[in-house]
């Protein structure tokens, strides 16, 4: 009896203001949700990580890998909180139900913000894998920095977050760093400009590494393409470097791009030919250019087009199969070569311009002129 009496008196004392009978089930508490702790961890480790390996997809590996630890400290700040609600901790003389509170909010926004930063790692994974598709090396740079750049911006937010949970104000946080971070945009601005020209190099994709483009002045062939600038190798073997947000301001005409490549000529036939023998050269052209093998036969024209000042013009307006530069070269030149042929085989000569001087006879009339009728 007399210990049943001594147990009660115990219950009903307090520790620091805390009902011992409160503390001890808070510690319960705690225990258990370290215990839970271990249960989740062996959980995550024995069971989905396990389920997570038998799939193709290496992205549900990552997630389980990711947000394991975050987890588990969410199950101890939920034990933490219960247990301070249990403990009712007194105010005074010091507050330590608002400094318990601060704690446990400021755990909480810990775990949250770690899981969050963890999370930028399957954003990372997605957004390699789309890079990986890509023939631009531009994207795979990129992604490193979208990672590093969401990172820092959880960091600083979940630091503004704890800095006002502790009961500091952060608007002159905010206006200090308003200022530095002005200060620092107009320090920067060429190069922040220069980044987001890249960026729309990403998005629009006007061209990627190894295409021939022509822009302004600039013409040659994509070497590099970084976060600053871009690199050409001209045709005259000088390297270019072109600052992003210049590039992107200029129109790009892009040469690789081509479907098929143009050849247009005017062939020029003396005067002496005969309109049989135009019609003749118009249709012996046609016939050449529908079975020439480097010709693309979707579309193309010839006509006897002009009167010009020294020939008779006809236009040859065709496409040939390969954009690449010396095999186009080549094509024309065939071409070239196969029309005098035609024209040589009709009796037809190409005109080279020229001009006709008639002389007249002044002489002859004078005299018709001063002999009397």
């Amino acid at each position: 009896m007399d210990t049943v009496t001594a147990l009660l008196e115990s219950i009903d004392q307090t520790i620091f203001g805390i009902h011992l009978t409160r503390l001890i089930i808070a510690m319960v508490i705690v225990f258990l949700a370290l215990i839970l702790k271990r249960v989740i961890a062996h959980i995550f480790t024995k069971s989905l990580s396990v389920a997570a390996e038998k799939t193709a997809s290496s992205f549900d590996d990552l997630l389980v890998k990711n947000i394991k630890k975050p987890a588990e400290l969410l199950v101890v700040v939920a034990g933490l909180y219960i247990a301070l609600i249990i403990l009712q901790l007194p105010s005074k003389p010091v507050d330590l139900a608002h400094l318990g509170q601060n704690i446990v909010q400021g755990l909480f926004m810990f775990n949250i913000a770690w899981g969050c930063y963890n999370m930028v790692s399957l954003l990372e994974h997605w957004l390699h894998h789309w890079a990986k598709k890509t023939e631009s090396t531009l994207d795979d740079h990129l992604v490193p920095f979208i990672r590093k750049t969401l990172r820092i911006f959880i960091v600083v937010l979940a630091f503004m977050f704890l800095v006002q949970n502790l009961g500091y104000s952060i608007s002159g946080l905010l206006a200090s760093l308003g200022l530095g971070g002005l200060a620092v945009a107009l320090a920067a601005k060429d190069s922040l400009s220069n980044i987001f020209g890249s960026i729309m190099i990403l998005l629009d994709r006007p061209f990627t590494i190894g295409d021939w483009i022509k822009a302004g002045d600039m013409e040659g062939v994509v070497e590099e393409i970084g976060f600053r600038s871009t690199r050409i190798r001209t045709f005259s073997k000088t390297m270019i470097t072109v600052p992003n947000s210049v590039l992107m301001n200029m129109s790009i005409d892009n040469f690789s791009q081509m479907p098929k490549r143009r050849i247009k000529l005017t062939v020029g036939v003396t005067y002496d030919a005969t309109p049989k023998q135009m019609r003749e050269a118009v249709a012996a052209i046609k016939q050449l250019l529908r079975e020439h093998p480097a010709i693309h036969q979707d579309f193309f024209l010839v006509n006897f087009t002009d009167f010009g000042a020294s020939s008779l013009d006809i236009m040859v307006y065709c496409f040939t199969t390969s954009t690449v530069w010396g095999e186009y070269l080549d094509a024309r030149e065939d071409v070239c070569l196969k029309i005098m042929e035609k024209l040589e085989e009709l009796g037809l000569e190409i005109a080279f311009p020229s001009q006709t001087l008639y002389l007249h006879d002044m002489d002859k009339e004078r005299d018709q002129a001063v002999t009397p009728s």
